[in-house]
C-alpha cells in the first residue's frame, strides 16, 4: 500500500510483506516528480508558511475588496466626530442574535474643555450584512453602492466607528482598508520592478564579464554605501509639491525599485558565473540564440525557485519602506492613505496618550511582515527540495 501523494511512505514493522512496495512507490514516484511537485510537497510540510501564505493571500483580498470592506466614505470628516474610541459591535438584544451599536452621546468635559462621547445604551442603531453605503466601482469596475457592513436607518459614516476616529473625524477602518491597499500594492510593485532590474542587470552582468561586469558591480556598490535615511530624503526632496497622488506613488515605487534590486542582481550575478560553462548554456551559444534568450529562457529558469523565494522576502523590505518613508513625512503625503500616512498622527506622544487606538494601523503592519518572512523562509527551504 503506497503513501498518499507527496508524504513519505509510513514506517512498517520488520517482516512486513507491504514493506518493500511501499519504499519503492514512494522512490518511484519522487523519481518522476517535475521540480515544482518536490517544492510543493516539502513547502506544504511548513505548517507555518502554510498558515503565513493563508494570511498573505487574506491581506491580498483586503486589496481587491478594499471599497467593498470600507462602510464610510474614507475622506469625510466632521470635527464633531474628533478621535471618537472605537465603537464595539453588540451581538445580542436579550436573548435575541440582533447585532447592533449603541449611539454616542456628546458632552464638553468642564476640565479639558474637550468633547467627550460616551455610549447612549438606549438608542440601539442596528448593524447590517450587505447594506448600501457610499458608491464605488467593484473591482474599479462595476459600479455599486453595497458594502460588507452597514447601518439601518442611518449613515455609516455618522453612526458606525469600527476602530474609532482621527483628529480629522474620519472613520479609522476605512482608511486602513485604503491604506492597506496602497501600502500592499506599492510592495509588490515595488518587488517587481526590482526582480526584472536585478535578474536583467545581473544576467548581463555574469554573462558578459568584463568592463560591463565592472561597471555594473561598481555602480552596485556605490548604491549600497549610501546611507539610506539621507537617500530617501534627497529622492523624495525632488518631488514637486504640485505633483498629484497618483504620481506621487509612481515615483516612491519607482525609487523603492531603483534602491532595492542591487542584492538581488548580486544573487542572479553569482549563478550566471558558476552556470555559464554549463554544457546546456554552450549549446544554446552554438545554436545561435541571443544573450538575452539564454538569459531568460536558459539560465533563469534553472534557478527559479531561489529567485522567488528572494522576491517573496524582499516585498516586507519595500512595505517598511514605503511605511518609513511615509511616517517621517518624506513619502507619501495627505490625502493619500498608506499605513505611513495612518501612523504620521502617532507621532505625538500626548495624542497616544489620549488616542491610543491611532497606533492600530501598525498591528497589520506587523501582522504582514511576519507573515512575509515566514512564508518566505518555507519557500527558500522548499527552493532546494533534495536538501536535508
Amino acid at each position: 500500500m503506497s503513501a498518499p501523494e507527496g508524504r513519505s511512505a509510513p514506517p512498517l514493522p520488520p517482516g512486513e510483506p507491504d514493506a518493500p512496495a511501499a519504499t519503492t512507490g514512494t522512490e518511484e514516484r519522487i523519481s518522476v516528480a517535475t521540480q515544482w511537485q518536490l517544492m510543493w510537497w516539502r513547502f506544504r510540510k511548513h505548517r507555518l508558511a502554510v498558515l503565513s501564505t493563508g494570511v498573505v493571500l487574506l491581506f491580498y483580498g483586503v486589496v481587491l475588496c478594499a471599497d467593498f470592506l470600507a462602510y464610510a466614505d474614507p475622506l469625510a470628516s466632521e470635527a464633531q466626530r474628533s478621535l471618537l474610541p472605537p465603537q464595539p459591535i453588540h451581538w445580542f438584544d436579550g436573548d435575541t442574535f440582533a447585532p447592533h451599536v449603541y449611539g454616542l452621546a456628546g458632552r464638553r468635559d468642564p476640565v479639558t474643555f474637550k468633547r467627550v462621547y460616551t455610549p447612549d445604551p438606549g438608542v440601539k442603531i442596528p448593524v447590517r450584512l450587505f447594506a448600501a453605503g457610499f458608491e464605488y466601482r467593484l473591482f474599479g469596475l462595476l459600479p455599486t453602492t453595497r458594502h460588507l457592513l452597514g447601518v439601518a436607518g442611518a449613515k455609516a459614516e455618522e453612526t458606525l466607528f469600527l476602530l474609532g476616529t482621527d483628529e480629522q473625524g474620519r472613520d479609522l477602518w476605512s482608511r486602513l482598508m485604503y491604506g492597506t491597499q496602497t501600502s500592499l500594492t506599492i510592495g509588490l510593485l515595488g518587488v517587481t520592478l526590482s526582480l526584472v532590474l536585478g535578474v536583467f542587470l545581473g544576467g548581463i552582468s555574469g554573462l558578459y564579464g568584463g568592463v560591463i561586469d565592472t561597471v555594473i558591480q561598481r555602480v552596485i556598490e556605490i548604491l549600497r554605501s549610501i546611507p539610506t535615511i539621507p537617500l530617501w530624503m534627497g529622492l523624495a526632496a525632488a518631488l514637486p509639491n504640485d505633483w498629484s497622488v497618483l504620481q506621487v506613488y509612481m515615483a516612491i515605487t519607482i525609487i523603492l525599485s531603483l534602491v532595492g534590486w542591487t542584492e538581488l542582481a548580486r544573487v542572479v550575478r553569482g549563478r550566471f558565473l558558476s552556470l555559464r560553462q554549463e554544457d546546456f548554456v554552450m549549446a544554446a551559444e552554438l545554436a545561435g540564440c541571443g544573450q538575452l534568450r539564454i538569459i531568460f529562457t536558459h539560465l533563469v529558469p534553472s534557478f527559479l525557485s531561489h529567485i522567488i523565494a528572494a522576491a517573496t522576502l524582499a516585498v516586507p523590505t519595500m512595505i517598511i519602506s514605503e511605511t518609513s518613508l511615509s511616517f517621517l513625512g518624506l513619502g507619501l503625503r495627505p490625502p493619500a492613505m498608506s499605513w505611513g500616512v495612518l501612523l504620521q498622527q502617532a507621532q505625538n506622544i500626548q495624542a497616544l496618550a489620549i488616542s491610543p487606538w491611532l497606533l492600530i494601523p501598525s498591528i497589520p503592519v506587523t501582522i504582514i511582515i511576519l507573515a512575509f518572512n515566514f512564508m518566505g523562509d518555507g519557500l527558500r527551504d522548499a527552493a532546494d527540495p533534495y536538501g536535508h
